[in-house]
């Protein structure tokens, strides 16, 4: 009577619809990027296979083997579902509690992500689109935030001492509570239609004019402008959204 031996649970591969299959003992499969929001991958050995900037929220973990897997700006969300034990949070990927101080995630696009709870100090989110992403109470003290767009997003209570916040664009966020004391620069920065002015928008007028006076290209005004322009219910004249 032959024997065969038993074969591993392969990895899925994505769209989940179908496709090629690569075998989980292969410790250099590649499955970056891969979609695998709301799946339940089962028993699959994913130890040491690269994850960057896969997409598990949503997805069950429970059962597959994590061990040295690369899970570099992979995000994830309240939902997902971890191996008992393991450390999410330290591993690199993105999403509520996830520790990220000084982390580089420069030019990455964490559109309407759940970041709450993570920690962000020293972070380098240089370009970064933040646009809607839920970050309230955010530590961003040294923080390298140039030219990120954070559209919309829920930034209550946020902090940016020591930040660099040039050519940040604020529109429409919720600063509601945020403290923009001790930032390193707002050079170019806009907060057209920006919630919580009340809070932050005298002290931030009182910048130097070099700062006050950076023409940013995407708003199409100055920093000053989109300052002064902010009326008593926290929009310009011209709209909600400038």
């Amino acid at each position: 009577m032959d024997h065969h031996p038993s074969r591993p649970t392969p990895i899925p591969d994505a769209p989940p619809q179908g496709g090629a299959m690569a075998e989980a003992d292969d410790r250099t499969a590649d499955v970056r990027g891969t979609n695998w929001q709301g799946r339940r991958l089962g028993a699959v050995d994913l130890r040491g296979v690269k994850l960057c900037r896969a997409d598990v929220r949503g997805a069950d973990l429970r059962e597959a083997r994590l061990e040295g897997a690369d899970l570099a700006l992979a995000r994830y969300d309240g939902f997902t579902r971890w191996p008992p034990g393991f450390a999410y949070a330290r591993s690199g990927a993105v999403g509520p509690g996830a520790k990220l101080g000084g982390a580089f995630l420069n030019t990455t696009d964490l559109r309407g992500m759940d970041l709450r709870g993570a920690f962000m100090l020293g972070v380098y989110l240089s370009g970064a689109d933040c646009r809607g992403a839920l970050m309230q109470d955010m530590g961003f003290a040294n923080g390298d935030l140039r030219r990120s767009r954070f559209c919309g997003a829920l930034l209550t209570g946020s902090r940016f001492a020591y930040a660099q916040l040039e050519g940040c664009d604020f529109r429409a966020a919720d600063l509601r509570g945020a403290d923009f004391s001790a930032v390193e620069s707002i050079a170019g920065a806009v907060f057209t239609g920006a919630l919580g002015w009340e809070g932050w928008r005298d002290e931030l007028l009182s910048r130097p004019c070099q700062e006050l006076d950076c023409w940013n290209r995407l708003a199409r005004c100055t920093t000053r402008e989109s300052l002064e322009a902010i009326d008593a219910h926290g929009n310009t004249p011209g709209g909600p959204h400038g």
